[in-house]
């Protein structure tokens, strides 16, 4: 079977022991938290201060249930899953951890933090988005391939993408949740972006609605308005049921190794 179909399979072809050429060790291994390096491709960019500070007390109390996963590269240890136990750890003062060391290569380690990251609801959209166009313009695959590859609906990623043509500025605001992505559609179809900045803030500023918004976009100049990308669908967690049978396994995987 070619890379291309087992990476088809999901998460469960990525992680499992002696799976047609994705290898891993046969048991967890304790090594010094300071050769452990964190995976500068990983999607999720911001942290909560308070679930790290309840994951730092429960390290303490009981230590680290479960063992992070990591690869080895240039005699040290780069970690894949498990970036908030790893920061906790340090917080909480241990010197060692139990990880599980796979053999991965750049493209399968991209691969498995986004499918860690991508169903989970913390993760902004934002975040999702850069990972999703990282990962695009890094291996120039299509929205179509990925999202095979992720076992997601392409609109899926399509939409979450184009939500990085918005002025930066709207960006931050819907990455510190100041407006949600139903009002990131609506700000979509404005070209202007510094009008897109100026509806932003008149948002934030008067906690208008979704609909409020679109009511207040209705009285701008027509040639603001663009209805070329449809933001009705699938811009917030993937849908349970739109998830195939391997991208569940790869889930339950990931949750035992990390």
């Amino acid at each position: 079977m070619d890379k291309k179909a087992r990476l088809g399979r999901g998460l469960d072809a990525l992680i499992s022991s002696g799976n047609e050429g994705y290898t891993t060790t046969s048991s967890s291994n304790v090594v010094p938290v300071d050769s452990i390096e964190t995976n500068p491709n990983q999607p999720r960019k911001t942290f909560d201060p308070d679930q790290l500070a309840s994951l730092e007390e429960s390290i303490r109390t009981h230590g680290v249930l479960q063992p992070l996963v990591v690869r080895q590269v240039d005699g040290k240890y780069q970690l894949i899953a498990g970036e908030r136990r790893l920061r906790a750890s340090r917080a909480a003062g241990l010197v060692s951890v139990p990880v599980h060391v796979v053999e991965f290569n750049d493209q399968e380690v991209v691969e498995a933090a986004l499918v860690e990251n991508i169903h989970r609801s913390d993760l902004n959209p934002i975040e999702k988005a850069m990972g999703f166009k990282e990962y695009l313009d890094r291996y120039q695959v299509t929205h179509d391939q990925l999202a095979k590859r992720l076992g997601m609906a392409r609109t899926t990623i399509t939409n979450l993408v184009a939500l990085l043509e918005l002025a930066t500025e709207v960006q931050e605001s819907i990455r510190v949740c100041q407006i949600t992505t139903g009002h990131a559609k609506v700000l979509k179809g404005i070209t202007d972006k510094a009008r897109q900045i100026q509806i932003c803030k008149e948002i934030i500023a008067k906690g208008l609605s979704v609909h409020a918004t679109e009511s207040l976009t209705r009285q701008l100049p027509t040639d603001n308005a663009d209805a070329s990308v449809n933001y009705t669908a699938d811009l917030g967690e993937e849908k349970a049921d739109h998830k195939t049978n391997h991208v569940r396994l790869l889930e339950e995987e990931l949750c035992q190794k990390i």
